[in-house]
């Protein structure tokens, strides 16, 4: 029988440097398996234009894994190319694939200044032109002179990008459509956010350019072949031409000698209108985060007892679409102080976990720092700095014990009161003991009754997660009524 498929961010946004990650990722593999992680996203392993300092969105140098001198560096901030190549055979090892993070949609840190010819732009609504068409300079030639051409002799130029964000001789910033040869407006995407979202940061990669969508699809081909991951997350795919990427995912899939696993970020939270959108115009190619959910999570938490449990999946993916989501409780860019800031409170996020792993639908994907535990320092918006500590979840393990011994079988939902609601996994013949009863309270201490199923009459029930001490045993009826705490869960289980 398959286990529940089960993934993990390995990484945040203030992951500390050095070289460290992809050693610490190869040490701790055995860790994640015994735990049921059977998949983990790594950050982006090419070189940033802050070298080895850098998280690693800031894309330099798609074929420098930590190769090359280049940027001040030859690691990346999280080791040598070696190094990752090590991590990811080390991750199969353990039975645990790997997920490169991906960052195809700008380029920064050129190495020549061009001049060319642009529109100034509404930073509010792109398609909206504030200027006459005007030269400035700017960084859009990408030679790589400390590569030399091994891997790719490919020279990136203006004719490359739709658009900047800096004119190096005024020294202003703004956001500047460039006028090229492929077109002298915005590519196409679905986001009508900003008017047109395609301009996100940096150099904006053009992709009705011919030889650029040649280039990094031979880069993806590469790539799964150097490395041997088994799969891709897309960054930013609401500011990227989605004919591209359904091109680009086409052309890695065919060239691949496994089947990958890909999933995109595609970041709207109001709802999932247009996630469902984007998995149509590619063809479902990809998997896509619930960030709906996770709004939802954020929203809950930070309510309490006034949020009404009943709708927590209200206008979500996994609930419109559930093979296509990929579900989680924070990520890298919603954690304090980054840039979809948008997490959720301590007390919750038990029950944020409980939602993801124990229910049949969806697939989930647990943050390095719930795992873990993280703390850091860095400015707000009001210019003050702050220290942030990030928390082990409470019964994180346990909770992901339960995953991968009991999440089976049939559910059935009780998910009919607006503080307490539960749910049935009946478990599968398979698995002797799978099987349980999940009670989470936003309020008060809360109880359901629950049908958990003839197998088991009479048999005594124990909570996984250790909030509470008592035994239940089941009624004749099949029928035991499982409490939970106060802002709690509970997981019960057949007693061993």
């Amino acid at each position: 029988m398959q286990c529940n498929l089960t993934l993990i961010q390995f990484f945040h946004w203030y992951t500390p440097g050095n070289s460290f990650l992809w050693q610490h990722f190869a040490e701790q593999v055995p860790y994640l398996n015994k735990l049921g992680i059977t998949g983990a996203w790594l950050p982006p392993a090419t070189k940033a234009a802050s070298g080895g300092n850098s998280v690693g969105y800031d894309i330099y140098d798609l074929w420098d894994l930590g190769e090359f001198d280049q940027q001040g560096s030859t690691p990346t901030k999280y080791g040598t190319k070696e190094a990752y190549i090590n991590a990811v055979k080390a991750a199969h090892d353990n039975s645990i694939a790997v997920y490169a993070d991906i960052v195809l949609n700008h380029k920064a840190g050129a190495d020549e200044i061009e001049k060319i010819t642009v529109k100034k732009v509404n930073l509010n609504n792109r398609n909206e032109f504030i200027s006459e068409p005007f030269e400035i300079e700017s960084y859009t030639k990408f030679t790589f002179p400390n590569r030399s051409g091994k891997y790719s002799q490919f020279i990136w130029n203006y004719e490359c990008f739709s658009g900047v964000d800096w004119a190096k001789d005024m020294e202003e910033k703004s956001i500047y459509n460039i006028m090229n040869s492929h077109g002298d407006d915005w590519e196409e995407v679905i986001e009508d956010e900003m008017g047109n979202f395609d301009y996100l940061m940096y150099a904006d990669i053009e992709y009705r350019n011919y030889e650029v969508r040649e280039e990094v699809k031979r880069w993806g081909e590469w790539f799964v072949k150097e490395t041997n991951v088994d799969g891709f997350r897309l960054d930013a795919l609401k500011h990227i031409s989605p004919r591209f990427i359904k091109e680009f995912v086409e052309h890695v899939h065919h060239f691949s000698t496994k089947q990958l696993f890909i999933v995109g970020e595609y970041w709207n939270t109001h709802s999932p209108d247009k996630l469902l959108e984007y998995l149509h115009v590619t063809g479902a190619k990809v998997q896509l985060f619930d960030a709906p959910l996770q709004t939802n999570f954020h929203r809950a938490s930070r309510v309490g007892q006034a949020y009404d449990l009943r709708t927590i999946f209200d206008n979500t993916l996994v609930k419109n679409t559930p093979l296509f989501a990929i579900t989680l409780v924070e990520n890298h860019d919603s954690q304090p102080l980054q840039a979809l800031e948008a997490p959720v409170d301590t007390w919750f996020k038990p029950l944020a976990y409980a939602l993801i792993l124990l229910r049949i639908d969806g697939i989930p994907m647990i943050f390095y720092p719930c795992l873990y535990g993280a703390t850091y320092k860095d400015y707000g918006n009001d210019g003050n700095e702050y220290e942030i500590v990030m928390d082990k979840v409470a019964a994180i393990e346990q909770l992901l014990q339960a995953r991968k011994q009991y999440a089976y079988g049939t559910q059935q939902d009780y998910l009919d009161h607006p503080n307490c609601i539960g749910w049935i996994r009946e478990g599968v013949d398979e698995l002797e003991n799978s099987g349980c009863a999940v009670v989470l309270c936003n309020g008060n201490e809360g109880y359901k009754t629950m049908q958990i199923g003839k197998k088991f009459i009479g048999n005594t029930f124990i909570d996984i997660t250790g909030n509470r001490t008592e035994e239940i045993i089941v009624k004749d009826n099949g029928e035991a009524e499982f409490r939970c705490n106060g802002g709690s869960v509970s997981v019960w289980i057949r007693k061993p």
